[in-house]
């Protein structure tokens, strides 16, 4: 079995690192350059930064923002948020990102995963799903989860993979803020569905929660914010508990 990834999620919005529950009551959490250089720190395998008032804003994430965690961070990190071009992803991977997350865009236009896999590799294209539960099924949210788009969840997940998505960044809009656990049903659906590595995020409240997103949702890494940001556990905490769970994790 490879190494579990464990993956602090910083949300930014006017420069700051900002959480909310369900995607709504958004509080501050702190300086984005701060928080990496945390947890850089404490050993995460990689960052992901997510501009999330991009698309609803209809802007571009800022190449100054890509450029100084370039400079700060020694890990990966994958940034996302209004990106709608191969020029936009070009001038991220210039600016120092080593993988960047497209969502909104890519609903809108799905080549938009088809070209930059080509352009850039598979390994450089994150695709973010937005899903929360309608009826009987997942669906698909655009914009910050603000939109509803129509779309099966599991759908696209299917379609980001078979454009060339090196990986899927799978979020519960349920679940996200409330720390009672990842959505490992739609975990487990799309994990088992898919050849690709899927990122569980929404719902990370207790060490237990990291566990059983990966046994039983079957994730290949598990992103978490406010349990990070506001200290309830470090990202060598949750490593440690991992390890002793006999899941094979990079300390």
């Amino acid at each position: 079995m490879l190494a579990k990834r464990i993956i602090p999620c910083l949300d930014i919005k006017a420069g700051r690192v900002v959480k909310g529950t369900s995607f709504v009551g958004l509080r501050d959490a702190g300086d984005p350059i701060e928080l990496a250089q945390r947890y850089n720190e404490q050993s995460a395998d990689e960052l992901v930064f997510l501009d999330i008032a991009a698309s609803l804003e209809n802007r571009g994430t800022t190449i100054e923002l890509a450029t100084k965690l370039a400079r700060e961070l020694f890990i990966p990190f994958t940034i996302g948020g209004g990106i709608s071009s191969l020029d936009h992803i070009a001038d991220l991977v210039t600016a120092g990102a080593d993988k960047i997350s497209v969502n909104s865009s890519a609903l809108k236009n799905p080549d938009l995963i088809t070209e930059g896999a080509k352009r850039f590799g598979s390994q450089c294209i994150v695709v973010a799903i937005d899903a929360k539960k309608v009826g009987d099924h997942w669906e698909v949210f655009s914009h910050g989860g603000t939109r509803s788009t129509g779309r099966n969840a599991l759908e696209w997940a299917q379609e980001a993979s078979d454009r060339g998505a090196g990986e899927i960044l799978l979020t519960s809009m349920d679940a996200d803020g409330h720390k009672n656990g990842f959505d490992n049903p739609l975990n487990s659906k799309v994990s088992t569905m898919l050849s690709i590595p899927v990122i569980a995020s929404g719902g990370g409240g207790t060490l237990e929660h990291f566990r059983d997103a990966i046994q039983a949702g079957k994730a290949d890494a598990v992103l978490a914010a406010s349990v990070f940001h506001y200290g309830t556990y470090t990202v060598s905490e949750v490593k440690q508990f991992l390890r002793t769970s006999g899941i094979p994790v990079r300390l």
